[in-house]
């Protein structure tokens, strides 16, 4: 019985944010394989085959199909390894798939790139007329020209050739079924997500003006047009494609401005605004720092809970001496919940792996905070 779910790999924590990569029509997730192993750095990174493309089952779709078929098999996917809401990526028709997602299904994409894509591919004739091709001769003479389609002269992936003429003929002519039908302008301005465009300067196929046509229509929308790029942007100008992708899905104003949230949650409101008050153009990058890395992306890692983060924080100061430090973070664990005796537990334990007078000081240090909490204290 064939496999019902798309051909798909996994790169990157389970705990960290779920990221999901479309591929071209003809190419297969290795498409990705310059951009992917960097984005799973700090995302849950899932790059999917097409039918009948890699090792995606060719019967997955048949002749008819539409781009809301291969959005519903995305969605098979997510669902398959336990993927709710999740950030979109894709090339081409994977782009156009993500434009679907985030038009038909706003509350399971949570913010989107489209890349060398459109919402409509000049009209259904060509791909009729490709499919027809595809069906009658297979996908061998097809093969000999996606060069000249993909990349600028005197470039070339051969492992991406090779994807495209090992693909199935007649899962390949009903994604060009789908391209054929697709159509999305008119709803372009109800898309929500947070949305990138990238154009590659040099595509042929899909021109800067089809991104710039729909990063006009969706609200809020950015593009970013990437010099001596054609169709494969991912594949040509891997870094460049990163650059604009982490901007936008992991990008430091981003992590920041939640790190700078959970910094005020656990530590308090009053302290952040003294640490920003003393903030000079010579600390600011270490605030920013602290904000992105220690709060943005350690801090709101679901893996450990703020309680355990915390009892986790206090023995390190302990360890290291660090008793300034350690008042604001037994304020910061009355924040998230920890109870004085479980603080004085945590310094118990350390007088044990820290050495007494370690604990000593750690528990006068402790004293002094707890003791502010108490009526008239």
């Amino acid at each position: 019985m064939t496999n019902q779910v798309l051909n798909h790999r996994a790169e990157g924590p389970t705990s960290a944010p779920p990221l999901l990569l479309g591929p071209s029509l003809g190419t297969s997730y290795a498409l990705w394989d310059k951009v992917a192993p960097e984005l799973s750095i700090t995302h849950r990174v899932v790059r999917w085959d097409l039918p009948g493309h890699g090792g995606s089952a060719a019967d997955l779709i048949g002749a008819g199909a539409t781009v809301g078929d291969l959005a519903d098999l995305v969605l098979a996917l997510a669902d398959s390894i336990g993927v709710e809401r999740f950030a979109y990526a894709g090339v081409s028709l994977g782009g156009a798939v993500g434009l679907h997602l985030a038009v038909h299904h706003p509350q399971r994409v949570s913010s989107l790139a489209v890349i060398c894509s459109s919402a409509h591919f000049n009209g259904s004739k060509p791909w009729e007329e490709r499919a027809a091709l595809v069906r009658r001769e297979g996908l061998a003479g097809l093969a000999k020209s996606a060069n000249a389609r993909w990349f600028t002269p005197g470039f070339t992936v051969p492992e991406l050739v090779a994807d495209h003429q090992n693909a199935d003929p007649d899962a390949y002519a009903a994604c060009c079924d789908a391209l054929a039908a697709f159509d999305l302008r008119d709803e372009l301005p109800s898309i929500t997500a947070p949305s990138l465009l990238i154009a590659g300067r040099d595509d042929p196929a899909t021109p800067p003006a089809h991104l710039r046509e729909i990063a006009d229509a969706v609200p809020g929308a950015a593009l970013v047009e990437i010099p001596g790029a054609s169709h494969l942007a991912p594949a040509q100008c891997p870094e460049a494609v990163l650059t604009a992708l982490r901007a936008h899905f992991d990008g430091a104003a981003g992590g920041a401005k939640r790190g700078m949230e959970v910094r005020r949650e656990v530590l308090g409101d009053a302290h952040v605004d003294r640490a920003q008050a003393r903030q000079t153009a010579f600390t600011a990058r270490f605030q920013d720092f602290i904000s992105r890395y220690a709060w943005g992306e350690i801090w709101t890692d679901p893996t450990l809970t703020r309680r355990e983060r915390s009892m986790i924080t206090l023995t390190a100061l302990v360890a290291h001496g660090h008793y300034d430090e350690l008042a604001m973070h037994v304020r910061a664990a009355r924040r998230n919940g920890l109870t004085p005796e479980e603080i004085g537990a945590v310094l118990l334990q350390t007088a044990v792996y820290c050495g007494v007078p370690a604990a000593n000081s750690a528990f006068a240090a402790a004293q002094r905070v707890l003791a502010e909490e108490e009526p008239g204290g």
